[in-house]
């Protein structure tokens, strides 16, 4: 039995809408360890804040995403 092996077409109709669920969920958890972090002790405490950095970090990068998501869209997929 032969199967072919096709890729999938690049559907990038709804990454616009995923990558700002993305940036609300990671913003999400940004607030919540920041929460934690008061009962955390110092070496905890520092994980979590690098941790939160790297969080802001992902930020910039999926909104630098969601720019160029949002201008192919516009562009029409080309």
């Amino acid at each position: 039995m032969a199967y072919e092996n096709k890729p999938k077409p690049d559907d990038r109709s709804d990454n616009v809408e995923k990558l700002n669920t993305m940036v609300e969920n990671t913003i999400e958890n940004i607030n919540e360890a920041e929460e934690t972090m008061q009962f955390a002790d110092g070496e905890e405490r520092a994980k979590i804040a690098a941790k939160n950095e790297r969080r802001k970090e992902s930020i910039e990068a999926m909104r630098a995403e969601i720019q160029d998501e949002s201008q192919a869209r516009q562009n029409g997929f080309q």
